[in-house]
């Protein structure tokens, strides 16, 4: 998919973060080893709240403009206090408006290809 590139992600989520979201800082592009070595990224992010490992990602059929977060399985439990767990609520919902957000943007770009 073309609006996999590297640049064409960077620029996505520096529109997100101009956006005003809390959490946007927390997002980064990151590269994406391609089967055909192509130009593509993943979308990462560090957790304040929480130690876990994850990406957002175009779903895998050809042509999806859905994007989902995957998280990674963890190894040890990850207990949280209330106050931690409020806090992992606001970085979710920062990553579900992302969600929506680069979906709105895949959908506009397949539209006018």
């Amino acid at each position: 998919m073309p609006f996999r590139t590297m640049a064409t992600l960077q620029t996505w989520v520096d529109d997100f973060r101009a956006m005003g979201y809390d959490h946007a800082e927390i997002l980064r592009v990151i590269p994406q080893d391609g089967d055909d070595g192509s130009d593509t990224g993943l979308i990462a992010a560090q957790l304040r709240s929480v130690s876990t490992t994850f990406f957002i990602s175009p779903g895998p059929e050809q042509g999806s403009t859905e994007w989902a977060v995957t998280f990674e399985p963890r190894e040890d439990a990850a207990p949280l206090p209330a106050g931690r767990v409020m806090a992992l609520s606001g970085e979710l919902a920062t990553l579900s408006a992302l969600c929506s957000f680069l979906q709105a943007r895949s959908e506009a770009f397949v539209a006018r290809s």
